[in-house]
């Protein structure tokens, strides 16, 4: 082992590494006598409080502290001295004779001499403004949503993607529960959904990364009754891209639901793809005029549920909408295409039953094509059953006969059609 250097040398060496670290250090650090007065300080700390670093020796920390913070510094400088701790950390604000406020973080550590009495206290300060504004700006927006979700009925929810710990807010759980409801779990938020849109409330993509968000529509069980529910949910991930958290947030739209169906009865035209609703076809079918004959076709998408399951009901109704939109492009404009409900469709081809069969087998071949749905392509196929009949007969009787052809496609294995004549 080299040896040692000698007792002066050692302590001079130390000194210099001391001083050297004192002065390039990449925060403030500054040397205070028990009567709070600056002994010492770096170039940091000078520009920290806007005084030269020859103007701040003897000058007591009161002098650019905030009177607001002056007070619960001192008392814990005073336990120091009194022997009741070795340090203490504070966050407060300096006051630089220009009058800007600067943010600090103060790390103090009694110095002590052999005694163990106080002599200095080293300290060592941070800047935080930017994170103080930060903070200021989360608390401002917090706030105001504070504010806008007491004017809506609903709340928030969160959850952990590694542990699988969820919980809603308190005034979810107020709005689910009443007013001593407390926060629910997953097993008791799922357990108040309708189970027909248990899908719609299902997180399976987000927790598998497969989305980073998506919008979901269900009925949710509450104090006042079953509510209608629309839930915005977005995936958080780590540095790496894992997916580390779920927040959502859950907004009773009942009344608008409601409107919205009753604008759906009144109106013949399905809000979403534009296309013809049943009662628009009904409608439509009264007035149309052929020789040729009626061919009734029934449309069902093969696949649709697992897109829904799988992307969000958004993914669905892009699907929806390009489905209309292949339906459309395989008819005259004088033919009648209408969306039934959810992923079914119907259509009205004038002509003799060589034409209703032509486009059966044409909308079977323009689904095989893969569809953007937004967050992925995904492969969605057709079921048709057609009927075709000379005299212009019931509609709904006639649908309901197209309807069984449809299952009887489905039956024999989907992506195909089975057309008949009415007899």
């Amino acid at each position: 082992m080299p040896d040692e250097p000698p007792g002066p040398v050692k302590a001079e060496t130390s000194l210099s590494l001391f001083n050297f670290a004192f002065d390039h250090a990449p925060i403030g650090i500054a040397i205070v006598d028990v009567e709070g007065r600056i002994v010492r300080g770096n170039e940091v700390f000078s520009r920290l409080v806007g005084i030269p670093l020859d103007v701040l020796h003897g000058t007591p920390f009161a002098d650019f502290t905030h009177p607001e913070d002056l007070e619960a510094d001192l008392a814990l400088f005073h336990e120091v001295l009194a022997g009741a701790r070795d340090g203490y950390t504070i966050e407060k604000r300096y006051i630089r004779p220009d009058g800007h406020i600067v943010f600090v973080l103060i790390h103090a550590a009694a110095m002590r001499d052999r005694t163990g009495r106080v002599v200095r206290f080293l300290t060592q300060i941070e800047d935080i403004t930017v994170h103080k504004e930060h903070e200021r700006q989360l608390a401002e927006k917090a706030a105001q949503l504070e504010l806008a979700m007491e004017a809506l009925r609903g709340g928030f929810w969160h959850m952990d993607v590694s542990s699988g710990r969820f919980e809603t807010s308190d005034r979810l759980a107020e709005f689910i529960g009443g007013a001593a409801a407390a926060r629910l779990d997953l097993e008791n938020y799922l357990g108040r959904v309708n189970p027909s849109d248990a899908s719609a409330a299902d997180l399976t993509p987000l927790l598998s990364g497969a989305v980073d968000q998506s919008v979901a529509e269900y009925r949710l069980t509450t104090v006042a009754g079953e509510k209608w529910m629309r839930c915005d949910r977005r995936l958080l991930r780590d540095a790496d891209g894992t997916p580390r958290r779920i927040v959502g947030v859950v907004i009773d739209f009942t009344d608008e639901h409601r409107k919205l169906e009753a604008s759906e009865r009144n109106s013949e035209t399905d809000l979403l793809t534009g296309l013809l609703n049943r009662r628009g076809l009904l409608n439509r079918y009264k007035m149309m005029h052929t020789s040729s004959g009626w061919s009734i076709l029934a449309v069902d998408l093969d696949g649709f549920k697992g897109v829904n399951d799988t992307y969000g009901h958004g993914a669905g109704d892009n699907v929806l909408i390009e489905t209309s939109r292949r339906l459309v492009s395989a008819v005259r404009e004088s033919d009648l295409v209408c969306r039934a409900g959810g992923d079914e469709f119907l259509l009205v081809i004038a002509g003799d039953a060589d034409a209703g069969n032509r486009v059966a087998q044409r909308i079977v071949e323009a689904m095989r094509e893969r569809v953007d749905a937004g967050p992925a392509t995904v492969r969605v196929l057709a079921s048709v059953g057609g009927i075709w009949t000379k005299d212009k007969r019931d509609l709904d009787a006639l649908l309901e006969r197209a309807d069984r052809l449809l299952y009887e496609a489905k039956d024999a294995g989907k992506d195909q059609c089975v057309f008949s004549l009415a007899g």
